[in-house]
């Protein structure tokens, strides 16, 4: 039997953040209809192999049960014994910690992030442009600008998650999924929420931009 890659201690950590941002998103209406998940990489890791504690399929996430949250394999699969399931889209979150080492990943569906993916669909990204939060991401430049990707939202999730590799920018910790929703991620949940909040930040402001000019 393989030695676990974590401890019991970084289990309940991770645990106990995920619930801590999942009430705060909920406050703000980011999870309608049992919608987004959350994920924290949790203990060793390597490419080929790590551990990540994710939020459960289907669940009300302005409540909390002591059934919120599992822990699954590099390949999305649980790793304890449970009657619970992964999100749907965990093998998206399996790709983004595959190529990124992230400590963290969050997924949320809003107005804002689903009308922008929506109207640059065709482009393959949202361009912003001379915004200063785009610093949350460490970008300094002066009058800087970004193209965020944006990846079609097929029904098929393994076929989604094929095409992580090939869109992923290393300088913008994000890509939307067409109509769907955002997935944002850092090096910890500090940074991935600031991230996450700097792009729906961003999104509002492009689709508010582009109605005050048509």
């Amino acid at each position: 039997m393989n030695e676990p890659l974590y401890t019991l201690e970084q289990r309940q950590q991770a645990f106990t953040k995920l619930r801590e941002v999942k009430t705060e998103f909920a406050s703000r209406g980011w999870f309608p209809a049992t919608s987004g998940n959350l994920s924290v990489r949790v203990g060793e890791y390597s490419p080929e192999q790590f551990t990540f504690a994710i939020t459960a399929s289907g669940k009300d996430k302005s409540q909390h049960t002591p059934e919120d949250f599992l822990l699954v394999d590099h390949r999305g699969q649980p790793i304890e014994p449970t009657r619970l399931k992964p999100s749907a889209e965990t093998l998206i979150h399996c790709e983004i910690y595959r190529l990124t080492g992230c400590g963290a990943v969050f997924h949320v569906h809003t107005v804002f992030n689903n009308i922008v993916s929506e109207l640059y669909a065709e482009r393959g990204s949202v361009p912003i442009e001379r915004v200063e939060l785009i610093k949350a991401f460490n970008i300094w430049q002066e009058d800087a600008q970004i193209e965020v990707p944006v990846l079609p939202n097929y029904a098929d999730i393994p076929k989604i998650a094929e095409l992580v590799e090939g869109r992923i920018d290393r300088a913008i910790p994000g890509i939307i999924l067409r109509n769907h929703g955002i997935y944002a991620w850092g090096a910890n949940v500090f940074e991935a929420k600031r991230h996450l909040e700097a792009f729906e930040f961003l999104f509002e402001y492009v689709y508010r931009w582009k109605a005050l000019h048509l």
